[in-house]
Formats: structure tokens, sequence, C-alpha cells
């Protein structure tokens, strides 16, 4: 993945990654499926904001790639570990259930926590991490991620004006 400067806080943005027709439509599906979910309102989101916010976590876990495997062993689109996947009752290997998971996944952090950086944290620290340090937890991977995903956000809703 390449990056973009941004010259107001030096972070360096991702470069937009594009995915397969049938892999958006997939992801576009997947969030409309779960646009009347409670957990939005407790974060203040419309659909819209949740399509753009469930995809951006998307194109940052995997960048569209169904096969995507991490050296930790996170699986598929929504980069799955396999514990998480069972606890889901979703095959991560398999695109759709694999959506489906992690959106699900993704809801429950956002019904938790109130707010798409901490979801988005414990989507990639673990809840528990969290908690425990009441807030982004202080590793340099987690307040990554969350930066990226957050810059992917704002960059799909601009796309939407």
């Amino acid at each position: 993945m390449s990056f973009l400067a941004e010259p107001d806080n030096g972070f360096m943005a991702p470069r937009a990654a594009s995915g397969s027709p049938e892999v958006l439509d997939a992801i576009h599906q997947t969030a409309l499926r779960y646009g009347g979910h409670g957990a939005l309102r407790k974060a203040g989101m419309s659909v819209t904001d949740w399509r753009d916010f469930y995809r951006a976590n998307i194109e940052i876990e995997s960048a569209y790639n169904p096969r995507a495997l991490s050296h930790v062993g996170a699986i598929g689109l929504g980069q799955l570990m396999p514990a998480t996947a069972a606890t889901l009752g979703v095959n991560p290997h398999d695109m759709h259930q694999n959506l489906d998971g992690s959106a699900r996944y993704l809801l429950l952090l956002l019904d938790r926590f109130g707010s798409k950086e901490l979801a988005l944290a414990g989507y990639n620290a673990g809840p528990e991490a969290v908690s425990r340090h009441g807030g982004i937890p202080p590793y340099r991977e987690t307040q990554g991620h969350v930066r990226k995903v957050m810059a992917v956000y704002q960059r799909l809703k601009g796309e939407q004006l």
C-alpha cells in the first residue's frame, strides 16, 4: 500500500485501494443489511455514514482482498481472527460470511463504546485493551489503524458530495 502525506499533520494517509465490483457490491449490501442497527443511533451515524465507515475498515484491513491473510492469522476482507469468526459463527474464508461477521463485530463494538474511534481500536487491539486503557490503547499499530480508517472514511464521505 502506498501513502500520501497530509501537510496539516504529517500523517501519511493511505492511497485509495480498489476492489472488484463483486467485492464492493458485497460490502455495500452487507452494510445496508445492518443499516437499522441500534448501535448506529448510539454512535450518531446515518446509514450512509455506516456504509462508508464499514467500507473504510475493510479497505484498511484487507485492501479489498477476500483472500488476505495477516502475519497473525487474521483472515479475509474483515481480517477476522479464527476465534472471533468462531464466536460469530462464520466461516472467515467465505467472503460473504466474513463480511457479515466483520459487520456484526464492528457494530457490537460501536454499541459497546459509542464511538467510531474506540470501536476501531477494539476491532484492532481487542475490546478488553480499549477498556483496560480507558480509550485507544497506546499501541502504535492500533493508533495507526484508527487514523488510517478514519482518513479513508473521510475520503469516502467526500466522494458522496
